[in-house]
């Protein structure tokens, strides 16, 4: 015979272990996002570095957040002497490896800011991968020139 409140025990100290055993979790981190000061209505821009640690290649298929009305990921290109911008439907991740968003190469263009932004600010944002899972970073906003100085540390 057993116990109803013996077998309750049981089932809850295995439940964490299924929980954290869970496949599905996201292997791409984010490292040192950044942004520039931008006016109200206006654009603004992400930059950041995507390192995934994963087997298999991850797709970045879009980009949402609350302070914008849209998002679009973008790639910038000199060829020619001229520099030019296009729309990149998706970005894809290396397994094992990293994507720069930076000045003169891919970076996230917020388009019709809901509030301006400046140095000491952070842009909120969700990045949408082709599985749907999602990462949500916060843009720290600099001063324009580059990245903002690290704050105190943990």
């Amino acid at each position: 015979m057993y116990r109803p409140t013996l077998l309750a025990c049981a089932f809850l100290a295995l439940a964490p272990a299924t929980v954290s055993a869970k496949p599905g979790l996201l292997p791409v981190e984010v490292r040192e996002p950044w942004s520039r000061p931008a006016v109200a209505g206006g654009n603004g821009v992400g930059y950041m570095r995507l390192v995934n640690r994963g087997r298999s290649p991850e797709t970045l298929a879009r980009v949402e957040s609350p302070a914008a009305r849209r998002v679009e990921m973008h790639r910038s290109e000199l060829r020619n002497g001229v520099m030019s911008m296009a729309s990149q439907p998706h970005i894809e991740v290396p397994a094992g490896g990293s994507i720069a968003f930076a000045p003169g190469a891919y970076h996230l263009m917020f388009v019709g800011l809901s509030r301006g932004l400046k140095s000491g600010d952070r842009l909120p944002a969700t990045l949408v991968f082709a599985d749907g899972r999602k990462l949500r970073v916060d843009f720290p906003v600099g001063s324009g020139g580059g990245p903002p100085p690290p704050t105190g540390g943990s």
